[in-house]
């Protein structure tokens, strides 16, 4: 594809749609419907400002037809060489048979089980996307192969191979700014690769030449070996180094395990991160300033109520199970992942679900629900929640309430692209997922008070949805007339409020809302005092007007981070 885009006209160096359509369902023999998951979702990625998103989703949203939707589609386009980079580092999630047989990749109950700090260091050894050692090693196992794909046509054999005294052009290693940033020095500002490749003792290196604008592909191929180092703002960073979290309600001893960790004090944006791993029942609510812009790591909890209010870049739900988390805008991506009876409510550009059982997802988002293989009993449903400031964030994040395509997921099995209306005995993936009946619908609370303009659910609600809960309402009220026109004395009266308050914690605790409704009980904090600890703590801050309330009390809620 890498000579094709450079010799053909109307593919280099910006690639439209139309074109990648052609070469990716006539030349590799992709559905259309795969062509445009990789071609949006590197357009999710890439820098578009939030009024760029907005009016990208408006333009989207007056198509009412499949031609008005190309047409619309025909507009985009893409960087043709950093899309080549996006589709080849795919890779990174490829199974080896190789490894799979000496149990690196394989699953096995054999295998000895990771010590903690194996745990920290690579948290996943099945989901690489936030494993910073494997993407150092991806990248420098085949980076000949990535500059290789930067090579003008020209300068290539016929086998195709990169001829040993090739150039790359500038502007070709421009494009591995999707890949590679870095600084002169620790400590020094972050910049993309070419600055710091065409200054200073890298200059010389790389071979940089200020005539021809080009480096020799040998020298930058050794420069870029030697200088690469593990990402400083990944997860193991974060970890090791990052400002640790302390909170004002912790439950006595199952919290000790606890690791709750961000970066974002000196992270440039983009690489703004901040780790929840291993919390066991427990409340977390934020909206904050660290939070805006973070990638979210949430990881291994259980049994656990989380909200963070704050627009966000990317978030990651990791070996989760029975926990909820309530979510501000997303502005690119959420994955949830080996995931158990979580429920997730998030506004997102994207939401992928693989190798989960027993979710339910209820989302607004303006592209098509990804569900990749492994999942089994995924619940999809309409976003049914709010909070004060949410509109404001949604256009932060430049996300619209149309389209929505919650409804309408992409399914991926082991096989490709599935159909749902195939035999479901004889393609198991087909059945995955449900929509949620709207006899099981109902509205989530968020259960803080906050300032802001938002007083409803974003968008509305389905019509069905909506019919279902106008239904509840009138049986609430038929409840409190038959009460009402029971005319009973006083002492039935407190008999059968008794009686009802007995049946309702009855259910509480059948349900596991009891847990809920505990956790949501603010401490008492009053003693706490606003950190003096330095730089390795942030302490509850008790009168920060910024956070969020609950209850009557004044101050923190449940979990500050």
């Amino acid at each position: 594809m890498a000579i094709y885009v450079r010799t053909r006209d109307g593919c280099f160096p910006i690639l439209g749609w139309p074109m990648w359509r052609h070469i990716a369902c006539g030349k590799l023999q992709l559905p259309e419907d795969i062509a445009w998951l990789y071609f949006e979702t590197f357009d999710l990625l890439i820098g578009h400002t939030p009024e760029e998103r907005l009016e990208w989703a408006e333009c989207l949203s007056q198509c009412s037809s499949k031609s008005e939707l190309d047409q619309q589609r025909n507009k985009l386009s893409v960087d043709t060489l950093q899309f080549l980079l996006f589709l080849y580092i795919q890779q990174l999630n490829r199974v080896s048979l190789r490894t799979s047989l000496i149990g690196e990749e394989w699953p096995s109950h054999r295998t000895r089980s990771p010590s903690p700090s194996d745990r920290e260091a690579k948290t996943s050894s099945q989901n690489k996307n936030w494993d910073d050692q494997a993407h150092l090693s991806f990248v420098q196992s085949h980076l000949a192969e990535i500059l290789e794909l930067l090579v003008e046509p020209g300068q290539l054999s016929q086998s195709g191979q990169a001829l040993r005294d090739c150039q790359i052009s500038l502007e070709a290693v421009r494009s591995l700014g999707l890949l590679l940033e870095g600084s002169v020095c620790q400590g020094r500002a972050v910049q993309p690769v070419h600055r710091l490749l065409t200054k200073g003792p890298l200059q010389t290196q790389a071979g940089y030449s200020t005539l021809s604008h080009s480096f020799p592909l040998h020298k930058l191929l050794s420069c870029l070996h030697h200088n690469l180092t593990l990402n400083p703002f990944g997860i193991t960073a974060c970890l090791r180094s990052g400002k640790k979290l302390a909170w004002a309600q912790q439950v006595e001893g199952a919290m000790k395990r606890a690791k709750i960790a961000r970066n974002t004090h000196m992270a440039p944006p983009g690489s703004k991160m901040v780790l929840m791993s291993q919390v066991f029942k427990q409340t977390l609510a934020k909206t904050s300033d660290k939070l805006t812009g973070a990638n979210i790591k949430i990881h291994r909890c259980s049994d656990a109520f989380i909200y963070l209010l704050s627009p966000l870049r990317s978030v990651s739900v990791d070996k989760c199970r029975d926990s909820t988390v309530v979510l501000g805008p997303v502005e690119t991506s959420i994955h949830i992942h080996s995931c158990q009876n979580v429920r997730v409510v998030c506004v997102a550009g994207r939401v992928a679900v693989g190798a989960s059982s027993c979710c339910t997802i209820h989302a607004l988002t303006p592209t098509r629900p990804l569900l990749l293989p492994g999942n089994t009993d995924i619940t999809l449903g309409p976003f049914h929640t709010f909070y004060p400031s949410m509109e404001d964030h949604m256009a932060s994040a430049g996300l619209a309430v149309v389209p929505n395509a919650w409804d309408r997921p992409l399914l991926l099995g082991s096989e490709g692209l599935v159909n749902p209306s195939l035999n479901v005995t004889s393609n198991p993936d087909a059945a995955c997922y449900r929509l949620l009946p709207p006899a099981e619908f109902h509205t989530l609370l968020v259960p803080f008070q906050m300032e802001g303009d938002t007083c409803e659910v974003p968008g509305g609600l389905p019509p069905a949805y909506q019919a279902a809960l106008d239904d509840q309402q009138k049986r609430i009220q038929n409840w409190q007339k038959t009460v009402m026109e029971a005319r009973l004395n006083k002492e039935q009266k407190r008999q059968f409020q008794e009686l009802v308050e007995v049946k309702f914690h009855e259910w509480l605790l059948e349900t596991g809302h009891r847990q809920e409704l505990d956790s949501l009980i603010p401490p008492t904090i009053a003693s706490l005092k606003d950190s003096t600890d330095g730089p390795a703590t942030d302490r509850p801050q008790v009168n920060d007007s910024k956070h969020m309330r609950t209850g009557r009390t004044v101050g923190k809620s449940p979990m500050a981070c």
